[in-house]
């Protein structure tokens, strides 16, 4: 369940909202019965739903980045989009990207290869420069290196870099709510927790390391 609530649809009033309602979801209500198009949950869409100027401010920014008026290619777009997503740890994100990154026709073998891309071979001189602009965008929160800046552009305008910049930081604030709401395929328990140790076990964990040392005196 997502930490905050959803807006059924018998609460929404907004028009703006209705019309997406609508759109994503047909005449059901999204918060009895679930579910989008896509395979999604749909409670991103719900929870924001509960502000509506926020919800149209966000929304409408999806249409920025698919705007025809757009000079980066949208196959950069989406390097930096599903990286975002892989660095930040949203698996919604993540998983919603892999698709788009199939749909503007890269490889199986490049979608894979996201996690692990310095290592790879199958991406180009700028799709590596992109990739590595994402890093520094999310990783090192925006300390960019002279060497990558150079690298990005090398083969993009000054235009085409301030809209990579926004778009991936855009999906990297996007992934960052969709973790701490717990929003979509975010909603995961935390994995690092502390596993009990056996009944009756000391609690000095590295013990074992003191008991070595006086075996060998």
């Amino acid at each position: 369940m997502p930490r905050l609530r959803e807006m059924p649809l018998s609460e929404v009033t907004d028009e703006y909202v209705l019309a997406l309602y609508k759109t994503l979801f047909g005449d059901r209500d999204p918060v009895a019965e679930p579910g989008t198009a896509t395979g999604t949950p749909g409670n991103w869409w719900t929870v924001f739903a509960q502000v509506p100027d926020a919800f149209k401010h966000t929304t409408e920014g999806f249409g920025f980045y698919r705007s025809p008026n757009r000079k980066l290619d949208p196959k950069l777009r989406e390097l930096g989009q599903i990286r975002a997503g892989y660095a930040v740890g949203s698996q919604f994100v993540y998983s919603q990207h892999s698709k788009a990154m199939r749909f503007e026709g890269y490889s199986e073998e490049q979608v894979k290869a996201i996690p692990n891309w310095s290592t790879a071979d199958c991406f180009d001189e700028v799709e590596r420069a992109v990739l590595a602009y994402t890093d520094c965008l999310v990783l090192e929160r925006g300390r960019v290196p002279d060497g990558v800046f150079d690298a990005l552009k090398k083969h993009l305008s000054e235009v085409e870099i301030i809209e990579l910049t926004y778009i991936t930081c855009t999906y990297m604030m996007h992934a960052v709510m969709s973790r701490a709401l717990r929003l979509e395929f975010d909603d995961v328990d935390e994995r690092v927790v502390e596993v009990p140790a056996p009944e009756g076990a000391t609690a000095d964990v590295m013990g074992m390391v003191d008991k070595r040392k006086d075996a060998r005196t």
